[in-house]
């Protein structure tokens, strides 16, 4: 192999894992109890009066914002 491609596909590594490194789960909980653990900090309450937060599945989530008890980091 060439040491461009190399040095190319080392860097793109240590980018993903830097960027991946940069989350935070968060634990998002609503006034039921119901919980959902996210990636990242959810979105903060948008003009329309909801969360909006990707959950650790994978799945888009969207609630009122009056629902929503806590939003704490992961310990």
């Amino acid at each position: 192999m060439n040491i461009k491609v190399l040095g190319l596909s080392f860097t793109a590594v240590v980018i993903c894992a830097a960027l991946a490194g940069c989350s935070t789960a968060t634990v998002v909980t609503l006034q039921n109890g119901t919980q959902y653990i996210t990636k990242d900090a959810p979105k903060t309450k948008s003009k329309d009066g909801f969360y909006e937060f990707e959950d650790i599945s994978g799945k888009n989530v969207k609630v009122r914002a009056d629902e929503v008890a806590t939003v704490k980091k992961e310990e």
